[in-house]
């Protein structure tokens, strides 16, 4: 049985075969982990910081 948890998390396009990458799960709070180390916590941040960090970074 799958934890859907788990398959909330989403890796990144450009994670490739060595999963060198971030995955994020998107909900009320938004998580971020490394794809390399799952069980070594995650950054929570509110859907607006998430936005705001995206936006950043494209700029």
């Amino acid at each position: 049985m799958t934890d859907r948890r788990e398959s909330a998390w989403r890796t990144s396009s450009y994670s490739g075969e060595q999963g060198s990458c971030v995955e994020v799960r998107l909900s009320p709070v938004v998580g971020v982990r490394d794809t390399k180390d799952r069980e070594g916590g995650q950054l929570a941040l509110p859907a607006a910081a998430w936005r705001a960090l995206l936006t950043t970074i494209r700029d």
